[in-house]
Protein backbone atom coordinates (compact mmCIF):
# COMPACT_ATOMS: atom_id res chain seq x y z
CA UNK A 1 0.00 0.00 0.00
CA UNK A 2 1.51 3.26 -0.83
CA UNK A 3 0.95 6.30 1.18
CA UNK A 4 1.16 10.12 0.17
CA UNK A 5 0.70 13.56 2.82
CA UNK A 6 -0.31 16.57 1.69
CA UNK A 7 0.86 18.87 4.17
CA UNK A 8 3.38 16.28 6.15
CA UNK A 9 5.44 19.53 7.25
CA UNK A 10 2.55 21.03 9.27
CA UNK A 11 1.93 20.62 12.96
CA UNK A 12 -0.15 17.85 12.58
CA UNK A 13 0.95 16.17 9.29
CA UNK A 14 4.06 16.22 11.21
CA UNK A 15 2.96 13.91 13.71
CA UNK A 16 1.05 12.02 11.55
CA UNK A 17 4.14 11.15 9.52
CA UNK A 18 5.64 10.23 12.62
CA UNK A 19 2.48 7.68 13.60
CA UNK A 20 2.68 5.82 10.22
CA UNK A 21 6.70 5.71 10.66
CA UNK A 22 6.42 3.98 13.89
CA UNK A 23 4.19 1.35 12.04
CA UNK A 24 6.55 1.11 9.63
CA UNK A 25 4.42 2.53 6.57
CA UNK A 26 6.68 4.14 3.81
CA UNK A 27 5.18 7.31 3.11
CA UNK A 28 5.82 10.14 0.72
CA UNK A 29 5.78 13.49 1.64
CA UNK A 30 4.07 16.53 -0.37
CA UNK A 31 6.41 19.62 0.52
CA UNK A 32 6.97 22.70 -1.76
CA UNK A 33 10.67 22.96 -0.53
CA UNK A 34 13.20 20.00 0.69
CA UNK A 35 13.20 20.58 4.53
CA UNK A 36 16.39 20.89 6.23
CA UNK A 37 15.29 18.78 9.28
CA UNK A 38 14.18 15.66 7.25
CA UNK A 39 15.39 12.25 8.68
CA UNK A 40 14.80 9.85 6.10
CA UNK A 41 13.92 7.40 8.63
CA UNK A 42 15.72 4.18 7.40
CA UNK A 43 13.67 4.79 3.96
CA UNK A 44 10.85 5.07 5.36
CA UNK A 45 10.11 8.62 4.35
CA UNK A 46 10.32 10.18 0.75
CA UNK A 47 10.35 14.31 0.27
CA UNK A 48 8.16 14.95 -3.12
CA UNK A 49 8.71 18.95 -4.31
CA UNK A 50 5.24 19.95 -5.60
CA UNK A 51 3.67 23.23 -4.86
CA UNK A 52 -0.44 22.41 -4.88
CA UNK A 53 -0.78 26.01 -6.09
CA UNK A 54 0.99 25.37 -9.19
CA UNK A 55 -1.68 24.82 -11.89
CA UNK A 56 0.83 23.16 -14.20
CA UNK A 57 2.03 20.07 -11.98
CA UNK A 58 1.21 17.19 -13.64
CA UNK A 59 -1.39 15.83 -10.62
CA UNK A 60 -2.28 12.80 -12.54
CA UNK A 61 0.95 11.96 -12.92
CA UNK A 62 1.24 12.62 -8.76
CA UNK A 63 -1.60 10.47 -7.44
CA UNK A 64 -1.29 7.99 -10.02
CA UNK A 65 0.69 5.58 -7.68
CA UNK A 66 -1.23 5.76 -4.73
CA UNK A 67 -3.72 3.62 -2.63
CA UNK A 68 -4.75 6.36 0.37
CA UNK A 69 -3.84 10.04 0.52
CA UNK A 70 -4.28 12.14 3.11
CA UNK A 71 -4.77 15.85 3.00
CA UNK A 72 -3.55 17.91 5.42
CA UNK A 73 -2.69 21.11 3.69
CA UNK A 74 -3.87 23.88 4.91
CA UNK A 75 -3.85 27.24 4.96
CA UNK A 76 -4.05 29.32 8.56
CA UNK A 77 -3.19 32.88 7.87
CA UNK A 78 -2.81 34.29 4.59
CA UNK A 79 -7.00 34.33 3.56
CA UNK A 80 -6.03 34.83 0.02
CA UNK A 81 -4.00 31.73 -0.30
CA UNK A 82 -7.06 29.96 1.66
CA UNK A 83 -9.53 29.27 -1.39
CA UNK A 84 -6.82 28.68 -3.72
CA UNK A 85 -5.28 26.21 -1.68
CA UNK A 86 -8.35 24.18 0.47
CA UNK A 87 -10.85 24.43 -2.73
CA UNK A 88 -9.21 24.69 -6.27
CA UNK A 89 -5.88 22.85 -5.55
CA UNK A 90 -8.15 20.08 -4.09
CA UNK A 91 -10.34 20.04 -7.13
CA UNK A 92 -7.34 19.46 -8.95
CA UNK A 93 -6.50 16.76 -6.72
CA UNK A 94 -9.32 15.02 -7.13
CA UNK A 95 -10.00 15.27 -10.52
CA UNK A 96 -7.07 14.04 -10.90
CA UNK A 97 -7.19 11.10 -8.33
CA UNK A 98 -10.99 10.09 -9.99
CA UNK A 99 -9.37 10.13 -13.47
CA UNK A 100 -6.26 7.80 -12.75
CA UNK A 101 -8.41 5.41 -10.48
CA UNK A 102 -10.82 4.74 -13.15
CA UNK A 103 -8.67 4.29 -15.79
CA UNK A 104 -6.46 1.76 -13.85
CA UNK A 105 -9.44 -0.27 -12.31
CA UNK A 106 -8.58 0.31 -8.56
CA UNK A 107 -10.20 2.92 -5.93
CA UNK A 108 -8.08 5.55 -4.27
CA UNK A 109 -8.94 6.76 -0.68
CA UNK A 110 -9.04 10.14 0.43
CA UNK A 111 -8.85 11.34 4.27
CA UNK A 112 -9.54 14.91 4.64
CA UNK A 113 -8.14 17.34 7.99
CA UNK A 114 -10.91 19.73 7.93
CA UNK A 115 -12.87 21.41 11.01
CA UNK A 116 -15.51 21.80 13.27
CA UNK A 117 -15.24 25.35 12.29
CA UNK A 118 -17.56 24.07 9.66
CA UNK A 119 -20.70 24.18 11.66
CA UNK A 120 -20.51 27.23 12.78
CA UNK A 121 -21.49 29.44 15.28
CA UNK A 122 -24.32 28.96 17.97
CA UNK A 123 -27.11 30.19 15.84
CA UNK A 124 -29.87 30.50 18.97
CA UNK A 125 -27.55 32.38 21.90
CA UNK A 126 -23.61 32.35 22.33
CA UNK A 127 -24.07 31.12 25.94
CA UNK A 128 -27.24 28.24 24.91
CA UNK A 129 -26.51 24.71 25.35
CA UNK A 130 -25.79 23.44 22.10
CA UNK A 131 -24.69 19.58 21.14
CA UNK A 132 -23.24 19.48 17.44
CA UNK A 133 -23.35 16.41 15.77
CA UNK A 134 -22.25 15.41 12.00
CA UNK A 135 -25.99 15.93 10.86
CA UNK A 136 -25.70 19.31 11.40
CA UNK A 137 -25.98 21.75 8.60
CA UNK A 138 -22.62 23.19 7.89
CA UNK A 139 -23.50 26.93 8.29
CA UNK A 140 -19.75 28.16 8.31
CA UNK A 141 -18.28 31.56 9.34
CA UNK A 142 -14.81 32.92 8.54
CA UNK A 143 -12.61 32.52 5.42
CA UNK A 144 -10.81 29.37 6.81
CA UNK A 145 -13.88 27.63 7.93
CA UNK A 146 -15.83 28.89 4.59
CA UNK A 147 -13.31 27.25 2.24
CA UNK A 148 -12.99 23.75 4.01
CA UNK A 149 -16.20 23.13 4.27
CA UNK A 150 -16.38 24.09 0.63
CA UNK A 151 -13.77 21.37 0.03
CA UNK A 152 -15.18 18.88 2.16
CA UNK A 153 -18.75 19.04 -0.51
CA UNK A 154 -15.84 18.47 -3.30
CA UNK A 155 -15.18 15.29 -1.55
CA UNK A 156 -18.57 14.43 -0.61
CA UNK A 157 -19.67 14.58 -4.07
CA UNK A 158 -16.84 12.96 -6.08
CA UNK A 159 -17.60 9.57 -4.38
CA UNK A 160 -17.94 6.59 -6.16
CA UNK A 161 -16.62 3.01 -6.64
CA UNK A 162 -13.19 4.43 -7.37
CA UNK A 163 -12.98 7.47 -4.95
CA UNK A 164 -13.63 7.40 -1.41
CA UNK A 165 -13.29 9.27 1.38
CA UNK A 166 -12.86 10.10 5.17
CA UNK A 167 -13.70 13.54 6.50
CA UNK A 168 -12.54 14.43 9.99
CA UNK A 169 -13.33 17.38 11.78
CA UNK A 170 -11.31 18.28 14.86
CA UNK A 171 -12.33 21.61 17.41
CA UNK A 172 -9.17 23.24 19.03
CA UNK A 173 -6.00 20.86 18.63
CA UNK A 174 -3.31 21.94 20.67
CA UNK A 175 -0.04 20.05 21.32
CA UNK A 176 3.89 21.30 21.99
CA UNK A 177 4.36 22.79 18.14
CA UNK A 178 0.84 24.22 17.99
CA UNK A 179 1.23 27.15 15.11
CA UNK A 180 -1.83 28.79 16.95
CA UNK A 181 -1.14 31.29 19.72
CA UNK A 182 -4.62 31.21 21.44
CA UNK A 183 -3.84 29.21 24.48
CA UNK A 184 -0.11 31.10 25.25
CA UNK A 185 -2.48 34.11 24.83
CA UNK A 186 -4.71 33.10 27.49
CA UNK A 187 -2.15 31.66 29.67
CA UNK A 188 0.13 34.74 29.72
CA UNK A 189 -3.68 36.53 30.72
CA UNK A 190 -3.49 34.02 33.77
CA UNK A 191 -0.21 34.40 34.44
CA UNK A 192 -0.37 38.20 34.41
CA UNK A 193 -3.81 37.95 36.41
CA UNK A 194 -5.64 39.61 34.02
CA UNK A 195 -8.11 36.48 33.43
CA UNK A 196 -11.96 36.74 34.15
CA UNK A 197 -14.56 34.34 34.16
CA UNK A 198 -17.91 35.85 32.11
CA UNK A 199 -21.10 35.19 32.65
CA UNK A 200 -22.75 32.07 34.54
CA UNK A 201 -20.08 28.80 35.66
CA UNK A 202 -20.42 26.01 33.42
CA UNK A 203 -18.92 27.40 30.03
CA UNK A 204 -17.08 24.14 27.79
CA UNK A 205 -13.81 24.61 26.18
CA UNK A 206 -13.59 22.68 23.12
CA UNK A 207 -9.94 20.92 22.56
CA UNK A 208 -8.20 17.33 21.54
CA UNK A 209 -4.87 16.90 21.97
CA UNK A 210 -2.54 16.16 18.64
CA UNK A 211 -2.12 13.08 18.74
CA UNK A 212 -5.75 12.32 19.45
CA UNK A 213 -6.40 13.47 15.96
CA UNK A 214 -3.06 11.61 14.31
CA UNK A 215 -4.58 8.37 15.91
CA UNK A 216 -7.95 9.15 14.40
CA UNK A 217 -6.62 10.18 11.00
CA UNK A 218 -4.61 6.48 10.85
CA UNK A 219 -7.58 5.00 11.66
CA UNK A 220 -9.86 6.79 8.84
CA UNK A 221 -6.99 5.93 6.38
CA UNK A 222 -6.87 1.84 7.22
CA UNK A 223 -10.39 1.14 8.78
CA UNK A 224 -12.74 -0.04 6.06
CA UNK A 225 -15.97 1.46 8.54
CA UNK A 226 -14.56 5.51 8.01
CA UNK A 227 -15.21 5.31 4.24
CA UNK A 228 -17.44 7.62 3.21
CA UNK A 229 -18.12 8.88 6.60
CA UNK A 230 -17.81 12.48 8.12
CA UNK A 231 -16.28 12.34 11.79
CA UNK A 232 -15.98 14.71 14.57
CA UNK A 233 -13.35 14.77 17.29
CA UNK A 234 -13.25 17.19 20.54
CA UNK A 235 -12.17 16.34 23.53
CA UNK A 236 -14.85 18.99 25.55
CA UNK A 237 -14.18 19.92 29.36
CA UNK A 238 -15.00 22.45 31.73
CA UNK A 239 -13.48 25.68 30.84
CA UNK A 240 -12.20 26.17 34.46
CA UNK A 241 -10.82 22.89 33.72
CA UNK A 242 -8.07 24.44 31.04
CA UNK A 243 -7.88 28.01 32.77
CA UNK A 244 -6.81 25.67 36.35
CA UNK A 245 -4.47 23.14 34.72
CA UNK A 246 -2.82 26.07 32.75
CA UNK A 247 -2.61 27.94 36.04
CA UNK A 248 -0.95 25.15 37.96
CA UNK A 249 1.80 25.07 34.93
CA UNK A 250 2.54 28.56 34.99
CA UNK A 251 2.91 27.85 39.27
CA UNK A 252 0.44 30.85 39.78
CA UNK A 253 -3.06 31.05 41.85
CA UNK A 254 -6.13 29.58 40.10
CA UNK A 255 -8.13 32.55 38.55
CA UNK A 256 -11.85 33.05 40.12
CA UNK A 257 -12.91 36.73 39.28
CA UNK A 258 -16.41 36.38 37.48
CA UNK A 259 -17.58 38.83 35.50
CA UNK A 260 -21.60 40.01 34.73
CA UNK A 261 -22.03 38.58 31.02
CA UNK A 262 -24.07 41.81 29.87
CA UNK A 263 -21.70 44.17 31.58
CA UNK A 264 -18.60 42.74 29.30
CA UNK A 265 -20.65 42.80 26.48
CA UNK A 266 -21.20 46.48 27.48
CA UNK A 267 -17.94 47.44 27.77
CA UNK A 268 -16.86 45.54 24.50
CA UNK A 269 -19.68 47.37 22.54
CA UNK A 270 -18.41 50.91 24.03
CA UNK A 271 -14.74 50.27 23.39
CA UNK A 272 -15.01 48.41 20.28
CA UNK A 273 -13.58 51.31 17.86
CA UNK A 274 -10.23 51.36 20.05
CA UNK A 275 -7.97 48.77 17.83
CA UNK A 276 -6.60 46.01 19.67
CA UNK A 277 -9.29 46.36 22.22
CA UNK A 278 -8.70 42.37 23.76
CA UNK A 279 -12.92 42.23 24.68
CA UNK A 280 -13.96 41.48 21.56
CA UNK A 281 -17.41 40.21 20.98
CA UNK A 282 -16.04 36.75 19.20
CA UNK A 283 -14.09 36.33 22.33
CA UNK A 284 -17.00 36.95 24.81
CA UNK A 285 -18.60 34.43 22.42
CA UNK A 286 -16.05 31.74 22.91
CA UNK A 287 -15.41 32.43 26.94
CA UNK A 288 -19.58 31.67 27.30
CA UNK A 289 -20.00 29.02 24.67
CA UNK A 290 -21.33 25.87 25.89
CA UNK A 291 -21.42 23.62 22.30
CA UNK A 292 -19.92 20.23 23.00
CA UNK A 293 -18.99 18.40 19.49
CA UNK A 294 -20.00 14.64 19.93
CA UNK A 295 -17.87 11.90 19.80
CA UNK A 296 -20.62 9.28 19.22
CA UNK A 297 -20.15 8.45 15.53
CA UNK A 298 -16.61 8.06 15.88
CA UNK A 299 -16.76 6.06 18.85
CA UNK A 300 -19.90 3.97 16.81
CA UNK A 301 -18.01 3.11 14.07
CA UNK A 302 -14.59 3.36 14.59
CA UNK A 303 -14.78 2.42 18.72
CA UNK A 304 -12.44 5.23 19.13
CA UNK A 305 -12.32 8.20 21.80
CA UNK A 306 -9.48 10.66 22.73
CA UNK A 307 -7.81 9.42 25.49
CA UNK A 308 -5.23 12.26 26.30
CA UNK A 309 -6.47 14.40 29.13
CA UNK A 310 -6.83 17.90 28.67
CA UNK A 311 -6.43 18.60 32.28
CA UNK A 312 -3.06 16.75 32.47
CA UNK A 313 -1.75 17.57 29.10
CA UNK A 314 -2.72 21.54 27.91
CA UNK A 315 0.09 22.52 30.19
CA UNK A 316 2.71 20.85 28.10
CA UNK A 317 2.06 24.35 25.54
CA UNK A 318 2.96 26.61 27.90
CA UNK A 319 5.86 24.24 29.41
CA UNK A 320 7.35 24.39 26.66
CA UNK A 321 7.66 27.78 25.75
CA UNK A 322 8.57 28.45 30.14
CA UNK A 323 11.95 25.70 29.52
CA UNK A 324 12.78 27.67 25.85
CA UNK A 325 12.80 30.52 27.81
CA UNK A 326 14.94 29.60 30.08
CA UNK A 327 17.39 28.16 27.99
CA UNK A 328 16.81 24.27 29.28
Amino acid sequence: MKILVTGGRGFIGKRLVEKLIQKKIRVDVLSRSEPKDVTQKNGLVNIIRCDLLNPRFDFDDLVGKYDVIFNCAGELHNESLMYPLHVEATKRLIDACKKVAQKQNRSIHWIQLSSVGAYGSNQLKANAERVVTEEITPVPIGEYEVTKTLADKLIIDAADKFFSYSILRPSNVYGTEMPNNSIRQLAAMIKKGLFFYIGKPGAISNYVHVDDVVDALVLCGFDPHAKNEVFNISNDCGQDVVINALARSLGVAEPCRHVNELLARLVSFLFSWLKGFPLTKSRIDALVSRTKYSNEKLTCLLDFTPSRDVAKTIGEVVSVEKGIKRGK
